[in-house]
């Protein structure tokens, strides 16, 4: 009943803040414009980009009234949330005129929310050794990086995903509800009702952003999404993982993982820098072929649930 109550709460905080923020955007230019010309800019109107704060407010309130974690773990992640939303609205702020905000300071502010959370406590220590069961503990320095790194990647891949309308919402709530049942069985409850949540606020926000679009997350929103899902991910389905089992998080989160892997790797080969934005996202490609949006978006779907799906055979394939 917990989990149905979170779920509600967090669904219905968002239905009800993005009208009021969507005014307001309208009100003071906050707009994602559309450009001629730009393959990434496929509306036509302008469309507001509060809808981030909405995602976020709905997330908070339902953790503190439903998660009582320490006053680390809670400023960790709540606190780390925020400082990722506020660099989201900055960057939003710049695109609404017409200006790219340097990537420098975006990363350092999302590394360092991430290192809020390693110190929380929220840390990928180790796997279970296969071959004999005994638990791999890996040095400090090793389960540094590879926390700060899992969430700062898994931040970035929400946001490179958030390319067409009802996208980034959709992949978001399919990953945290493949994560809300990998917590459920390893009965990590914490885990599970942050991964509610998110699919709480994810699927509000897809009431008005599915096709056409009436509001935008905008990078506040992507990247405050990216952020929870990583920590979802660690704080549930990589305790007491197997080498085998690492691979569930990275399933469950498969279409942005994977898709965004590709397009790194081909920036990176043609020199281009990382955070460049262009149109060689998975998305992008599809739509290019000839796909309509509805149908680019509902193949990606299926994809993503097909990968969820897999990883919950190979969790209780380990769990057996």
């Amino acid at each position: 009943m917990s989990y149905l109550l979170a779920f509600a709460l967090s669904f219905c905080i968002v239905i009800g803040l993005i009208p009021p923020f969507k005014k307001l955007a309208l009100r003071i230019g906050f707009v994602d414009k559309p450009q001629s010309g730009n393959q990434r800019k496929i509306h036509r109107d302008p469309i507001p980009l509060t809808a981030g704060i909405a995602i976020y407010i709905g997330f908070a309130v339902t953790f503190l009234l439903f998660l009582h974690e320490s006053w680390e773990r809670t400023g960790a992640i709540l606190g780390g949330g925020l400082l990722i939303l506020l660099i989201g609205i900055v960057d939003d702020w710049y695109k609404t005129n017409g200006r790219e905000f340097p990537a420098l300071p975006k990363t350092i502010v999302q590394v360092g929310a991430a290192v809020l959370v390693y110190a929380s406590g929220v840390v990928f220590s180790g796997f279970q050794n296969p071959l004999n069961g005994a638990y791999i503990t890996l040095p400090e320095w090793m389960q540094f990086a590879f926390t700060v790194l899992w969430i700062f990647g898994v931040t970035t891949v929400i946001n490179f995903s958030d390319g067409m309308d009802g996208l980034a919402g959709g992949l978001s709530a399919i990953s945290g509800g493949t994560l809300l049942v990998v917590a459920l069985v390893m009965g990590q409850q914490g885990s599970a009702m942050m991964a509610v949540m998110t699919v709480g606020v994810s699927l509000g926000y897809l009431i008005f952003n599915r096709p056409p679009a009436k509001v935008f997350m905008g990078d506040s929103g992507a990247t405050f999404l990216g952020f929870v899902l990583g920590v979802v991910a660690l704080d549930g389905a990589f305790k007491q993982a197997t080498l085998f089992s690492l691979f569930i998080p990275i399933l469950a989160i498969g279409v942005p993982i994977l898709d965004n892997i590709r397009v790194v790797i081909q920036r990176m080969v043609k020199g281009v820098p990382i955070y460049k934005a262009d149109a060689s996202q998975a998305h992008f490609r599809l739509l290019a072929s000839g796909m309509k949006p509805v149908q680019v978006v509902s193949f990606l779907y299926l994809l993503n649930l097909c990968f969820g799906l897999f990883s919950i055979v190979l969790l209780l394939a380990q769990w057996k």
